[in-house]
């Protein structure tokens, strides 16, 4: 039977036991990604060595059966739109084959230099070949002969690592053979998410993350957020989506406040929205550039 503890001894416990949470506090504070001052400035991807712009173009707004609003628009329409990104400094495209957008990105970029831009795509492959092939005809589609980052998409169970072990083995043997430069996850549900933050297989994650809960893995923020800060500390890259609530955040007082909190976290590399026309752009890059002033006002 182990013995009670007298009152010095318990006093030492709780004090050891308060400095080791302390420290584990003031570990994540400083582990926490440094603001830019512009949001379109270029920031590193967790350890993967990939800089991005902190805001990215999404093109899967409702995204289903291989079309979404953005490619909804037609080619005239969505080049329109990519082009005033990449005009203003927006440097991160996300398409996917689910959503149909990679010819619409191909023909969009025509003429921009490969290096002026990172592409992040998804596959559904579970197996070696299908993800073999899979990539093979998205380079052809995407018209690159690498593609910056791809997920594996819409995880739903926490044991996906057992059920993509072998598209999670060619995504391997890609990233060495320099035909992709990162591997990660898109998760939908909180266990797939808690794997994710464990498995050294994601070096970048795509997470559902916004204030309000909408569209997320989980209706309390804090609870998602809690697993992007974990992510973070092991060296991960995470790309915010779901910003805007796919849509259903729309007063300007919202708005803010949720780019306020997504940026706040300090733990979310950079975000995409699925703009849908220049105008959204402005209007994006203006409200994150406010967000990012008012933070850096805070923490001053």
């Amino acid at each position: 039977m182990t013995p009670p503890l007298n009152r010095r001894d318990f006093l030492a416990q709780a004090s050891a036991a308060t400095a080791t949470a302390t420290l584990a506090v003031a570990a994540r504070a400083q582990a926490r990604t440094a603001l830019p001052k512009k949001p379109t400035d270029k920031v590193p991807l967790g350890k993967t060595g990939i800089m991005v712009s902190l805001v990215g173009m999404g093109t899967g707004s409702i995204g289903t059966g291989q079309a979404s609003n953005q490619t909804r628009l037609g080619v005239k329409e969505f080049t329109r739109v990519v082009r005033h990104a990449l005009d203003r400094g927006v440097c991160l495209f996300d398409v996917a084959d689910q959503y149909g957008s990679h010819v619409y990105l191909r023909e969009a970029l025509k003429g921009v230099p490969r290096d002026q831009y990172v592409i992040q795509t998804k596959t559904h492959a579970t197996k070696l070949a299908d993800a073999r092939s899979h990539l093979e005809r998205y380079r052809l589609e995407l018209g690159v002969d690498y593609i910056d980052i791809v997920l594996l998409h819409c995880m739903t169970h926490a044991g996906w690592p057992a059920e993509n072990a072998g598209a999670m083995d060619y995504l391997r043997q890609a990233k060495e053979q320099k035909i992709i430069r990162a591997h990660g996850t898109s998760c939908h549900g909180m266990d797939p998410l808690r794997t994710a933050a464990r498995d050294p297989f994601v070096e970048v994650d795509l997470a559902r993350i916004n204030p309000e809960g909408l569209i997320m893995d989980d209706k309390k923020p804090d609870e998602v957020a809690s697993q992007l800060e974990e992510m973070h500390a092991a060296g991960k890259g995470v790309i915010g989506m779901k910003i805007l609530g796919e849509g259903r955040i729309t007063t300007p007082e919202r708005k803010d406040a949720s780019l306020r909190y997504v940026l706040g976290l300090g733990t979310v590399s950079a975000f995409i929205i699925g703009f849908e026309s220049p105008a959204q752009v402005d209007d994006i890059l203006t409200r994150a550039g406010a967000a990012l002033e008012h933070l850096a006002e805070r923490k001053a």
